[in-house]
């Protein structure tokens, strides 16, 4: 076969650390397009990225030549460096460790898709904490609920 083809869809969310409601709405869409910029230089393709005050969903298309560790190092460390360098919190901003993805067909992109879409009004009903939860049982990964979010110090 000459050529490589490939259709992936990962869902990917990430919290501020500690869960901390820092990503302010003044700025959060700069945040999300600066992460979609992040994601394409990969190669890989955002489909959409949206958040709330303490963490982000991104829908990407994943390039099979990329793992999604090294998407999320990239995405995580020149994000807060941004965050950072252009002063947009009070203090040194960074993500928690760690990060949930989940895979999709092609059939469930637009549910999806519109499920990232409406993160606030969402948020409305369901903290984060039990949505993250939510998506792990759902997903059946086993974890450890004591690693799952690092606690305030």
């Amino acid at each position: 076969m000459a050529n490589t083809y490939h259709q992936l869809y990962i869902q990917i969310v990430f919290a501020v650390k500690y869960r901390n409601a820092l990503i302010e709405e003044k700025w959060r869409s700069q945040l999300l397009a600066v992460i979609g910029n992040l994601i394409n230089e990969t190669g890989c393709k955002t489909i959409i990225i949206n958040g709330v005050e303490d963490h982000v969903h991104c829908l990407i298309g994943l390039k099979p030549t990329i793992t999604i560790s090294e998407l999320m190092k990239i995405v995580k460390a020149k994000s807060s460096k941004y965050i950072n360098d252009n002063h947009l919190t009070n203090s040194k901003f960074s993500w928690q460790e760690g990060y949930g993805a989940f895979s999709y067909s092609q059939s469930q992109i637009d549910s999806v898709y519109k499920y990232i879409l409406n993160q606030k009004e969402h948020h409305k009903k369901q903290s984060f904490h039990d949505e993250y939860l939510n998506f792990l049982n759902k997903f059946n990964v086993q974890y450890d609920e004591k690693f799952i979010f690092e606690n305030l110090k």
